[in-house]
């Protein structure tokens, strides 16, 4: 399940994304959005999880907790609507 993290401390790192996920399951990859230009993160990210379950309940327990020093939003990500 693919998993879309806003609200970012603006110095979260892919790596401590993926770490607090790995707390309920495996991870196939977090990625924290930068912005190609400034290379400033943006304040959000995705996070892969195989395992839906898993996903699930790492949706329930962190949407609305504290990270990094800033209440994060998490939810499902949806698909990429194509601008056609």
């Amino acid at each position: 399940m693919n998993i879309f993290v806003a609200k970012l401390n603006f110095k979260t790192t892919s790596e401590a994304l993926q770490q607090c996920f790995e707390e309920y399951g495996e991870v196939s990859s977090a990625k924290v959005i930068f912005d190609r230009e400034t290379q400033r993160s943006k304040g959000f990210g995705f996070v892969e999880m195989p395992d839906d379950e898993a996903a699930e309940q790492a949706i329930r327990e962190l949407n609305e907790s504290e990270f990094d020093g800033r209440t994060i939003v998490v939810k499902k990500a949806r698909p990429k609507t194509s601008n056609y």
